[in-house]
């Protein structure tokens, strides 16, 4: 079965709690806070495998979670680190947010990408120490994992697509320049998913080819199958429009080619832009007659042209070299880029992840996205302290510690860093 869309829901695994515990030790009097830190959460991982063609395995499973951090415990031990979750899927497959539509990743490439981060495990009552606090009897509790809802959607990589009405040959082209091994037979929609073939002209010299199949007048808005597959020639570098040219089926040559370059175009106004060349197939079966009027149609509007025949192979290594010379002139196989966030959703997402608790008086900020900030500021200078300050001010944080109460000389807790808030 080929299946190219799923939506699933990714959930990384969440933080370990911070412990709250007390050195014991005979003979040791006040031993003091040894609890350790909660483990970090395990991410979700993409990686591409090749023996995967299809999204089929995304039907029958569709919730990813990968193991949560464990907890701290006593003697400054800290919990154990979950488990990455590792999902393999086909080259090729975009990611998105399946409630916005915002391109996440494009999973093409060998290295993987972490699509869920997991979350940081809690800090131990050791961090929340101070020379007035010497029994802090709490600790931070881990934080949640990310978790998200995605749209998977299959976007074949090949250099080459083939694109035409059913049955003109596009499958038999595939099976005698490749090993692919389609399904081939005399009726329409034979082919009910794309075949990938690898077509070698020499050692070290091949290139990819798609049969697209099911495409006719009207697929772009959802006519037969044809708009399921239409995504699959987005990615191709060339495409080579077969047509037949014989008409046995009573079909005019012309009017089909510029019925599917039509399909193309509302389906994508760049795919009309597309390096396209034209093989004229079957003929075989053709006229000489109707080979010419096809041939002086095709370059009056500027297409490279070829004569051919799958069936006997007639014409068809011509075709397959000047496909290849003319992929090397062309850009390599088109490649997403991530989507940035809107501001609305920066906004909501900040305001999802700032989190305040009061412990004994200690105002505990945690706020994961201002850790880069405060990555790049010296504590022993002044103007430095003056930029963060500034950053907390304008993010929202200072704001909400104040709604919260917080009063001058108390203590504020951010990333392990204790600060006396002044007004």
């Amino acid at each position: 079965m080929f299946v190219d869309i799923a939506k699933i829901v990714i959930q990384a695994g969440n933080g370990g709690n911070g412990a709250v515990s007390f050195h014991r030790e005979k003979y040791v009097a006040n031993g003091g806070p040894d609890g350790g830190d909660g483990g970090k959460g395990g991410d979700v991982v993409f990686v591409v495998d090749d023996s995967l063609n299809t999204l089929v395995d995304f039907k029958y499973k569709r919730k990813f979670v990968a193991e949560s951090g464990e907890g701290g415990r006593g003697k400054r031990c800290s919990g154990k680190g979950g488990a990455d979750l590792v999902v393999k899927v086909p080259r090729g497959t975009l990611v998105k947010d399946a409630n916005t539509g915002r391109i996440i990743a494009d999973i093409s490439g060998d290295e993987p990408v972490i699509l869920a981060k997991g979350g940081r495990g809690g800090w131990g009552n050791t961090h929340f120490a101070t020379a007035t606090r010497q029994i802090p009897r709490f600790a931070k509790p881990g934080i949640p994992g990310e978790r998200f809802e995605l749209l998977l959607e299959l976007k074949l990589i090949a250099d080459v697509g083939l694109v035409g009405f059913p049955n003109v040959g596009k499958s038999t082209l595939v099976s005698v320049v490749s090993e692919a091994k389609p399904k081939i037979a005399n009726y329409h929609f034979t082919t009910l998913s794309p075949v990938l073939g690898v077509v070698k002209i020499a050692e070290g010299e091949s290139f990819v080819m798609a049969d697209i199949p099911g495409l006719i007048e009207g697929a772009s808005e959802g006519a037969g199958l044809g708009h399921q597959f239409l995504r699959h020639v987005d990615r191709c570098r060339l495409i080579v429009h077969v047509v037949d040219v014989s008409g046995v089926e009573g079909r005019d040559p012309a009017a089909d080619f510029e019925l599917i370059n039509a399909e193309l175009q509302n389906f994508d106004e760049e795919l009309s832009r597309r390096e396209q060349i034209v093989a004229a197939n079957k003929c075989d079966l053709a006229t000489p007659e109707q080979i010419e009027a096809f041939r002086q149609y095709v370059t009056e509007k500027g297409y490279a042209f070829f004569e051919i025949s799958a069936a006997t192979r007639q014409g068809v290594d011509e075709l397959v070299r000047f496909v290849y010379r003319k992929l090397q002139e062309l850009p390599p196989v088109k490649r997403y880029e991530a989507e940035a966030l809107s501001e609305e959703e920066i906004a909501a997402g900040r305001k999802q992840e700032l989190q305040i608790t009061v412990e004994d008086g200690v105002y505990v900020v945690d706020a994961p996205w201002l850790l880069p900030a405060l990555t790049g500021v010296d504590m022993e200078d002044y103007e430095s302290l003056q930029y963060f300050q500034r950053v907390l001010r304008t993010s929202g944080v200072i704001d909400q510690l104040e709604e919260m109460g917080i009063e001058e000389g108390d203590t504020v807790v951010l990333f392990g860093y204790a600060f006396e808030y002044l007004r």
